[in-house]
């Protein structure tokens, strides 16, 4: 097994706390909401807390049907959170897992800047390449994005 890590940042109009509630406490409720062409529902374990499993079901006719994280941790005061993607999505026979730390900061701009450190387990001998991280990142947007889209358009969520 290898592992390989790899850093990103994004910027978003979008406070951090607003962020970080749409992204964890929140999720559940509000992904199929803001995101109904691509998330169909989102199964919480128990409460969104270190170790619980999370399901996420997509819509049909999208490449994947589901994916399970493991949450790792959520740190409120910091706008922090980690999980392990461990089933589904992306994975197929070439990833045995990814894990995420992901931050939210504010921007001096005001909204947020996004940190994210990725780490991939592959299988075996694989290797992932710059341009297949980069390919699964454009494909978190289809998430992210009607997320953030959602939160500017709603005032009043996630606060």
């Amino acid at each position: 097994m290898g592992v390989f890590t790899y850093d990103y940042e994004s910027t978003s109009p979008v406070a951090p706390v607003r962020l970080f509630k749409a992204f964890t406490i929140e999720a559940a409720k509000v992904w199929p909401i803001a995101a109904p062409n691509t998330v169909k529902s989102v199964e919480v374990e128990a409460n969104p807390s270190s170790g619980s499993i999370v399901k996420i079901n997509f819509v049909e006719g999208l490449p994947f049907q589901y994916m399970k994280h493991q949450i790792g941790g959520h740190d409120e005061n910091n706008f922090s959170y980690s999980y392990s993607l461990i089933e589904g999505g992306p994975l197929g026979d070439k990833l045995e897992k990814i894990s995420y730390e992901n931050k939210f900061e504010a921007a001096a701009s005001g909204g947020s800047i996004c940190k994210s450190s990725m780490k991939f387990y592959t299988v075996g001998d694989n290797v992932i390449t710059e341009d297949e991280i980069k390919a699964l990142i454009k494909g978190s947007e289809g998430v992210y994005k009607p997320i953030e889209a959602y939160l500017l358009a709603n005032p009043e969520a996630c606060n």
